[in-house]
């Protein structure tokens, strides 16, 4: 007889089971504890037998990769450029082949110059490699003085002989400066004679061919100075020198000088070194007569920058091109 399992007399439903049935549950749950304890992670022990503790992990922030490009930059990405002194393509002369010609300097040191900075082109200061320029009409300079790029100027500095007239050519067949340059003339060259000196006055006069610069060089206007030595009768005050600066009265209006020297007294007479701008007939010697000191002997020595030199009388030199810079400059050209 059969015992309830409970007080109240309501029989046990797990002992009620089939004895088989009971059995194959018992061996599900065995299987399932089995599979669980297989599928666990096995705890590493350490030497002494005890489970290893967990390495700490470190928090990882989250890094974004620089985006890196591999693309070519193009040639002038990251420089200021100015566009109007960009290289200009078509007809001209590249400026560093200009600047060659002109006799400034080799090629490669022509595109330093123009990386420097120190090359102006009309005014404008190029740094582009490959500008090209018209000779017949550009304005170059190099440092500030300009550069002769026509090919067909010319610029001669001639030592004028006593007794030689200052003119290309002589009606009375007397000798003029015109004969010293005659083949030049008869090569095809147009040159003019800057200022004029008295068959009786010696030394320094200007040839070109450039008639712009021949004029202003002329005019009273642009003030370019003209260096004389000067020996005259009698022994010189050294206050002369006040009198000249302050000013002289001649018959067609006051003169005066803008440096006088005294560097020479010898035999009764004086070597004077005189500085003006002005260029009426005979201002010299009239000034010298003016003041009581008569002219033996007349030299003139420098124009502008522009100097003699030490060649004979009769002789002629090419201008140099710090020279030729020197008058461009001294009449604004």
């Amino acid at each position: 007889m059969n015992k309830p399992a409970r007080r109240d007399g309501t029989p046990d439903r797990k002992k009620r089971q089939a004895p088989g049935r009971a059995d194959s549950a018992q061996k599900n749950s065995a299987q399932k504890s089995s599979a669980q304890k297989s599928s666990a992670p096995k705890k590493q022990l350490n030497k002494r037998g005890k489970p290893k503790a967990a390495k700490p992990q470190r928090t990882q922030t989250q890094v974004h990769a620089p985006k890196i490009s591999n693309a070519k930059p193009a040639k002038h990405q990251y420089s200021d450029v100015d566009r109007d002194l960009a290289p200009v393509k078509g007809d001209g002369v590249r400026l560093q082949k200009v600047l060659a010609q002109a006799g400034v300097a080799s090629r490669r040191a022509a595109e330093e110059l123009i990386d420097q900075g120190r090359v102006e082109v009309d005014g404008r200061i190029v740094r582009e490699q490959g500008l090209r320029v018209d000779p017949e009409n550009a304005i170059v300079r190099v440092d500030g003085i300009r550069v002769v790029v026509k090919k067909d100027l010319v610029h001669i500095a001639l030592n004028k002989p006593r007794g030689w007239q200052s003119t290309m050519s002589d009606d009375l067949g007397r000798p003029c400066i015109g004969d010293i340059v005659s083949e030049r003339v008869a090569a095809g060259q147009r040159l003019f004679h800057v200022g004029r000196l008295d068959a009786d006055t010696e030394g320094l006069i200007l040839l070109t061919n450039d008639g712009d610069l021949a004029h202003r060089l002329m005019h009273p206007s642009y003030e370019v100075p003209k260096t004389y030595l000067a020996t005259v009768n009698g022994v010189v005050d050294r206050g002369l020198g006040k009198t000249l600066k302050a000013g002289v009265e001649l018959d067609d209006g006051p003169a005066k000088v803008d440096a006088f020297t005294l560097l020479d007294v010898n035999g009764g007479k004086s070597l004077v070194r005189m500085v003006l701008h002005e260029g009426r007939k005979h201002i010299v010697r009239r000034l010298l007569d003016a003041v009581g000191h008569p002219v033996v002997r007349l030299v003139r020595t420098d124009i502008g920058a522009v100097a003699l030199g030490d060649g004979r009388p009769g002789t002629l030199r090419v201008l140099g091109r710090g020279e030729v810079g020197s008058l461009y400059g001294a009449v604004g050209l």
